[in-house]
């Protein structure tokens, strides 16, 4: 389960954690049962070119199942994760579940990959594709990403792809992290931040939570959080500006500065602070 970038945001007067989770689990419900062209970024694009943008290879995509790929995210984990035969990795909020297939592959047949989803017609798809695949190491099970359903120490390597800005309570999932952890193991996510504060109507738009830009932190807050959970070596590997994502489509923007009561230019401006990064730490 990765984000897609919103509609217009529509403000309210807070965001409460069920009417997240709510939301969350109907637009992707949405993007899992979608075929052939997935709804990524506001407008209609390949889920093979929107993850080629992203930093997936031609090949990688090539070797996973096809309903593996819903199109959607904003980082390749995989890529960085240093993965070693034999491991235990777990996805957080695996969605369709590429970026498990490429664990499974990279850990072998003595390794294990557990995703994890709250959402229905996402583990139904990657359980599908983990069958036509012929993918023995990888299994997929229902639950949130702040109520992890491991044992403790039981993961060598945690990996998410654009989903914790989604959580309404990222401290928790850091926590769960850490718990699931073994000692050594390792967290490796791509994730969206903002390196300065949106305007309020943006962070209390319900829509704009859901597409993962109202929900996310502050980079150094988010920084700080994995590092209050306990991890050290906390380390950015990458970051990127996502908000050309946001200001490639003029519709889209012209309905934000509506809403907001402003111009194109003040648009650009804070979405030029919404920012792809991938981090990785140690516990």
């Amino acid at each position: 389960m990765s984000c897609c970038t919103p509609k217009a945001p529509t403000a309210s007067p807070a965001l409460e954690t069920g009417d997240i989770r709510d939301r969350v689990r109907e637009r992707y419900a949405h993007v899992a049962l979608t075929t052939g062209e997935a709804p990524c970024c506001g407008t209609d694009c390949h889920p093979v070119e929107a993850s080629e943008a992203i930093g997936y290879t031609a090949d990688e995509l090539a070797s996973i199942p096809g309903d593996a790929n819903p199109g959607v995210g904003c980082g390749n984990p995989t890529a960085v994760a240093e993965i070693r035969e034999g491991e235990t990795i777990v996805d957080l909020g695996s969605g369709g579940g590429i970026d498990c297939f490429l664990a499974a592959k990279a850990t072998g047949p003595n390794g294990r990959v557990i995703g994890i989803d709250m959402t229905d017609e996402m583990l139904e798809r990657a359980r599908r594709g983990a069958r036509d695949g012929g993918f023995s190491n990888v299994e997929f099970r229902k639950g949130f990403i702040e109520e992890l359903p491991l044992d403790d120490a039981s993961a060598d390597l945690v990996i998410s792809n654009c989903v914790i800005n989604l959580s309404p309570d990222k401290p928790r999932v850091f926590r769960e992290v850490y718990r699931a952890l073994k000692p050594g193991g390792r967290l490796v996510i791509s994730d969206i931040v903002v390196t300065e504060a949106l305007p309020e109507a943006v962070q209390r738009s319900i829509e704009a939570y859901v597409g993962c830009i109202a929900g996310a932190l502050h980079i150094d807050d988010y920084l700080d959080a994995i590092r209050a959970a306990g991890f050290s070596e906390v380390e950015v590997i990458s970051k990127n500006s996502y908000g050309s994502i946001v200001t490639a489509d003029r519709d889209l923007v012209a309905r934000f500065a509506a809403e907001l009561g402003t111009d194109a230019a003040s648009v650009g401006r804070w979405a030029s602070a919404v920012t792809s990064l991938r981090v990785r730490a140690v516990k």
